[in-house]
């Protein structure tokens, strides 16, 4: 009996010690129900473009980025683009995946962001490993610059031959959209709607090199910020007028003190919603 005693207490000492764990992180879907990663992965095959947000120094969505990757590429024909190359790098980035330059001729000659080699290398290399079109999606930052300062009439200026860089002309814009509001309101007395004008330029061009590349039978998975993606706004508001036929599935990356349960501001923000502890440190 005290062997028998001391064996349950051995067990309920474990199980204690279990329970008191404290999650990194949670995945949720849209209504703030708990999912499995199988579960997440089953709703991201549903897709034809999946645009993942991120918050750009969270390194559990850069980890479950390239796990998703990973498992679709392992699932059939997939593209992979992203925010952080800018469209005129593609002709670099193209000759680094098919080998013609190495990993320190593309930091030197493509305008790569400094978390590149931690966060975002993997998922190029992942493309050059398996010989998959990586698509630069991203506005060239000297045309988002020159928006923010004096509107979409900064635009009339591009020379011709490098506007292939950006959306086509003129860039449709709704200011309304709650995602522009709340920007700026955040942004408070340094907000001008020029700045709304310069994320807008960001979302039509990402979406217009989605669309231009995406293909039925083929997966499109898409890396950016949340903000770019989040209530299924920015970008996709943009694929909605550019390819409507294709399905879209969207993630977000939010930070919460306690992962265990979706505050209410984050419902409805994507189809999964990854929930990461606030405590967890930044990769930059």
């Amino acid at each position: 009996m005290r062997r028998y005693i001391v064996f349950v207490l051995s067990i309920a000492l474990c199980i204690g010690a279990i329970a008191q764990v404290r999650p990194a992180y949670m995945l949720f879907n849209a209504k703030g129900k708990k999912i499995s990663y199988t579960n997440m992965l089953r709703t991201v095959r549903d897709g034809d473009i999946i645009l993942f947000g991120e918050e750009h120094d969270d390194p559990i969505a850069h980890w479950l980025q390239l796990l998703v990757a990973q498992d679709l590429v392992a699932q059939g024909p997939l593209i992979m683009g992203a925010e952080m190359i800018e469209a005129d790098d593609q002709a670099v980035l193209d000759r680094y995946l098919r080998g013609e330059i190495d990993q320190a001729g593309f930091d030197t000659l493509a305008r790569l962001w400094k978390n590149h080699p931690t966060d975002y290398a993997p998922l190029v290399d992942l493309a050059k490993e398996k010989q998959l079109p990586f698509v630069a999606c991203n506005v060239p930052r000297r045309y988002a610059r020159a928006v923010s300062k004096g509107g979409f009439a900064a635009l009339d200026t591009v020379p011709v031959n490098e506007r292939a860089w950006i959306a086509p002309l003129p860039i449709a814009f709704d200011p309304t959209l709650p995602g522009y509001v709340k920007m700026l309101t955040l942004m408070g007395d340094h907000a001008s709607p020029e700045m709304a004008m310069a994320q807008a330029l960001k979302d039509a061009t990402m979406a217009h090199f989605i669309a231009k590349y995406a293909v039925k039978g083929t997966r499109f998975l898409h890396f950016n910020g949340s903000f770019h993606s989040d209530f299924h706004e920015g970008i996709g508001w943009y694929l909605d007028r550019a390819r409507p036929e294709m399905s879209r599935v969207t993630i977000a990356t939010v930070t919460q003190e306690r992962v265990d349960r979706l505050e209410p501001e984050h419902l409805g923000q994507a189809d999964i919603i990854i929930c990461v502890d606030t405590a967890i440190p930044g990769t930059h």
